[in-house]
């Protein structure tokens, strides 16, 4: 009767972190957002691929916000198209701590701006 009655449960056959294949490398328009990482360090970012829920109560962060920093997810959250979510549980932990501090990067540089 209610199709998305379990939408964004953690259980089931999809309860295991999925790896589709889409990296941070494969997007160009993050390459200067991203320019303190190398090649390789890029290689290593999984992106949840647009449309797919993100799993309620995991860390992520968004790659075209990183200056929001880390978050948690809600069973409400989808994958589109103004989002790069990376998952916390898929990412290497020294790749992730680089990624962080790049948006605390940005936090420094937005409060330099006058008036800001």
């Amino acid at each position: 009767m209610r199709p998305d009655n379990f939408a964004g449960a953690n259980f089931g056959l999809r309860s295991e972190p999925q790896d589709v294949g889409l990296r941070a490398i494969d997007i160009k328009e993050l390459y200067d957002k991203l320019a303190d990482l190398t090649r390789d360090e890029l290689r290593k970012i999984v992106i949840v691929p647009l449309g797919e829920r993100l799993e309620q109560g995991a860390k992520y962060l968004d790659l075209q916000h990183l200056e929001r920093g880390e978050f948690v997810a809600t069973a409400d959250m989808v994958s589109d198209e103004d989002h790069y979510y990376v998952p916390k549980n898929q990412t290497d932990y020294v790749v992730w701590n680089r990624l962080k501090q790049l948006g605390n990067q940005v936090r420094l540089k937005e409060s330099e701006r006058p008036g800001g």
